[in-house]
């Protein structure tokens, strides 16, 4: 038998067994995914280390898996015996269940397009988790995939439509309010635990300048139609990171991790960007060595990193070994909002609010005029036991330079 192993390396405080994709007896092939872990990070698919037939579940759903921890057991190939005629394919199968004489239900006439409207419902994880998280029956989804596969925008546009019967809200007693409950997930609780750890072990304080994004949006104008030819997508978040990173050098212990004996300050500036992922949280992708790249390296690493992100489809190592963070959480609309270092024990997050038109006073050949000019509130929270407000205000002080006074080529 062949163990099936927790991997040493997770990113995240504990790890949960989240869901099996493959049940005891199904055929598997080395390297499919067999079982998906979750952090209070991200979640990771444990694959088959080897060919054969799933015999053991040892670590059933919400069970803790600590690194090494064996999850279940694999039959190698040369211990399985061939499939009998009338097993099914192996793999994960929503399909519709034989009829009760015991034959397979028949096919259904072809639709218009060709495919045929009984399906094997061969779900990616992604697809799988949204249909459960939204308690979606795929049966009831039309695929646009390959093949009528369904897709996870599949599925999004099937929430979306309201197709979906409503559970029927209970009835208040007694002059009550009615209510609901809803669980909270392993996501949502890591969060909560998260942010409290933060608060209760730092000293938040927060800094608030104005900037003003003339520059960059003129520079933006000029470049997005050449980016987008590389396939790259332009957008404000990358001139904020860039300017982040140039902002470290005026202040690097901006760029540092707290120990009890000592400041960790980091040469490599590696930018986690917080990005939402709708109801169930929020997720910190990081993009490493932000003072290597140029503007265009860090908008296509941005691009790829978020496109995962939505896509639930990043790794450990893409959320690992973040120094800095940003929260860009002007573009739901908030003008302002202070930050909690959520990456303990990072000692510092930036918080960059709506970009919005607003009149401001500006000097003129020596005279005051009124302006209207594209501004947006930045914030610095920092943890007092690293940096003082002379460290902080110089950090944002360079990086709201950095960004009015960017170069118009």
């Amino acid at each position: 038998m062949i163990d099936i192993v927790v991997p040493q390396e997770q990113e995240g405080t504990q790890a949960v067994v989240r869901a099996w994709l493959k049940s005891v007896g199904d055929r598997v092939e080395e390297n499919d995914p067999l079982v998906e872990l979750e952090t209070d990070k991200v979640a990771v698919e444990v694959p088959a280390p080897a060919a054969g037939v799933l015999r053991e579940i040892l670590l059933n759903s919400n069970a803790e898996a600590v690194p090494g921890a064996i999850l279940g057991r694999i039959a190698p190939v040369a211990e399985v015996e061939p499939p009998s005629p009338s097993e099914q394919p192996f793999g994960l199968s929503l399909s519709k269940p034989a009829t009760s004489s015991g034959a397979q239900e028949q096919e259904r006439p072809s639709t218009s397009s060709g495919r045929t409207e009984q399906r094997e419902y061969r779900l990616s994880p992604s697809v799988k988790r949204a249909c459960l998280q939204h308690n979606v029956d795929p049966s009831e989804i039309e695929g646009t995939g390959r093949d009528g596969r369904i897709t996870r925008a599949d599925v999004d546009r099937f929430v979306q439509s309201g197709r979906r019967p409503a559970a029927p809200a209970p009835a208040p007693s007694d002059g009550s309010i009615a209510s609901r409950s809803v669980s909270h997930d392993r996501m949502r609780l890591r969060i909560a635990e998260n942010m409290l750890n933060s608060v209760t072990e730092a000293p938040h304080v927060t800094a608030v300048f104005e900037a003003d994004f003339s520059a960059i949006m003129a520079h933006r104008e000029r470049h997005k139609k050449e980016f987008a030819r590389a396939g790259v997508k332009l957008t404000y978040t990358a001139y904020i990171v860039a300017a982040a990173a140039e902002a470290m050098k005026v202040a690097p212990a901006i760029n540092s991790r707290w120990h009890p004996d000592r400041l960790e300050i980091f040469g490599d500036v590696n930018i986690g960007v917080g990005t939402a992922l709708g109801e169930k949280g929020l997720i910190v992708p990081v993009l490493r060595e932000v003072q290597k790249l140029n503007l265009k390296g860090i908008a296509a690493g941005l691009d790829a990193l978020i496109e995962k992100a939505r896509a639930e489809k990043l790794t450990a190592g893409d959320v690992k070994g973040g120094t800095f963070t940003i929260s860009n959480h002007g573009v739901s609309g908030s003008l302002f909002a202070a930050p909690i270092v959520i990456n303990q024990p990072q000692s510092a997050i930036l918080g960059v609010g709506k970009l919005e038109k607003r009149v401001v006073v500006r000097e003129v050949g020596g005279v005051d005029t009124i302006q209207i000019r594209p501004m947006a509130y930045v914030s610095l929270t920092i943890d007092h036991r690293v940096v003082d407000g002379h460290q902080t205000n110089a950090w944002l002080t360079r990086f709201v330079e950095v960004l009015e006074t960017w170069p118009a080529e």
